[in-house]
């Protein structure tokens, strides 16, 4: 990929906040990322196509560490590694000194392939199967996080059948439901995940009592999206009558700002400080504390490249691209909001006269594959290239062939240079698994 040839001038202030560091216009009012054209990305790669800046990928990764070094020097950062389980975005944290958690076998095999060592590497999962166990004890990782009774017996059996001895930590749900989409809150009394407090006592004494466990400590994880710090402390609290502990991991959950007029994120600072003071206020200081950054990491390193198919008019406007909810499931899960401009045209005011107010839709068969109500473009017209900003968490994780649609590649670039990291699918790739 070649630079822009036209001078790039600053990004609007307005949309700083959600756009990859070092995001610029150029001249003409289209889109810089890493240095690249996003016209000419769309050109080279096709779309729909995600596209991450890996300086901001490596930046905020640095960031993360630094703040959490700074507030305490055992205390760990671990990547939640659904948020973006590619091997690229991977082996870039595995080498900014990132640990990693998994949540299945599929997942723990990519960190490995990402080049992850197994003793920063830890496995949850409410259901995690024998085979799963089985993996991660013979590949000797750092600690599994046990969910439920079933998996202690199955773990236990395990560990005594290989003569191995195993660290864990203990999922607990500590009745915290922060503000949050329901279905991104995890720590309530009423969740899938980890034990209840009674059972959790029970569950200590249990894996305390086994020669092949050593259990490290605490987990609990409340939630996603989170922009208050304060039900961090009040999970700690509740968890504080299950013993001292060497470790407390407290998951992650520090949100982003995914809209112009959303709300900000505490700062990684802010965040790191806190959660570590919480744990020295509570348990003493010496305490290793973990953290388990994914959409903080990842989200915002990342656009999305879209194509406009047609413009019509149904009582309002549509907008109709070629992804929708096959490269971004999270506008149907979660009423996730996120914005969209035209690469070309991108908007520098809030009303110009020739902005279209449109629904920008995906190309699925389901009413509710919108990836946008109400979106504010500059003449929508069919060719343009669309891009939807902080889509660097769950969008290729999630992402799926629904009405038979390949998913798209995986484009880093830096310093006007782009490389492809997960190509594009192909039609014959839909029938690789057929028999």
């Amino acid at each position: 990929m070649i630079p822009a040839a036209m001078p790039a001038v600053h990004l609007d202030p307005r949309l700083t906040p959600i756009y990859p560091l070092g995001t610029e216009l150029d001249e003409r009012g289209r889109l810089q990322l890493g240095g690249c054209d996003a016209l000419e990305l769309a050109a080279e790669f096709g779309t729909p196509a995600y596209v991450v800046v890996e300086q901001d990928l490596r930046t905020r990764a640095q960031a993360f560490v630094e703040a959490f070094r700074a507030a305490s020097p055992t205390a760990q950062v671990v990547f939640a590694s659904k948020a973006f389980p590619c091997t690229a975005v991977y082996r870039v944290l595995a080498e900014e000194g990132i640990g990693c958690d998994v949540a299945s076998g599929g997942e723990l095999a990519s960190a490995l392939r990402g080049g992850f060592d197994p003793a920063v590497i830890h496995l949850h999962g409410n259901a995690k199967s024998e085979e799963e166990l089985s993996f991660a004890i013979d590949t000797g990782i750092g600690a599994i996080v046990v969910d439920n009774h079933d998996e202690i017996d199955r773990l236990t059996r395990l560990l005594a059948e290989r003569g191995r001895r195993q660290a864990v930590l203990i999922r607990v749900a500590p009745g915290v439901s922060p503000d949050t989409h329901p279905s991104i809150s995890t720590g309530g009394p009423n969740t899938k995940f980890g034990f209840n407090l009674p059972e959790a006592a029970h569950a200590v004494r249990r894996l305390q009592a086994d020669p092949n466990v050593e259990l490290r400590g605490i987990h609990f994880h409340i939630g996603s999206q989170i922009m208050e710090l304060a039900p961090f402390g009040a999970a700690l609290r509740a968890v504080s009558e299950l013993g001292d502990f060497p470790v407390y991991n407290l998951g992650g959950g520090l949100g982003v700002q995914y809209t112009t007029d959303g709300p900000e994120p505490p700062s990684i600072e802010e965040y790191a400080i806190a959660k570590v003071r919480m744990v020295e206020e509570l348990f003493g200081p010496g305490k290793t504390v973990i953290d388990e950054p994914g959409r903080a990491l990842t989200a915002r390193s990342t656009v999305t490249l879209y194509t406009v198919q047609s413009v019509k008019q149904n009582v309002v406007n549509w907008v109709a691209v070629d992804g929708g909810m096959s490269d971004n499931l999270r506008p149907m899960l979660y009423d996730a909001r996120y914005e969209i401009d035209v690469v070309s045209r991108m908007r520098t005011r809030e009303d110009a006269p020739d902005d279209v107010l449109a629904h920008v839709t995906g190309k699925h068969c389901e009413s509710g594959d919108v990836l946008v109500r109400d979106a504010r473009l500059n003449a929508p017209r069919v060719g343009d290239v669309l891009v939807t900003p902080v889509t660097g968490a769950y969008g290729h994780a999630m992402a799926n062939t629904y009405n038979g649609s390949p998913r798209p590649p995986v484009i880093f670039v830096k310093d006007g240079d782009a490389r492809v990291v997960v190509r594009r699918e192909t039609r014959e790739d839909l029938f690789s698994r057929d028999v």
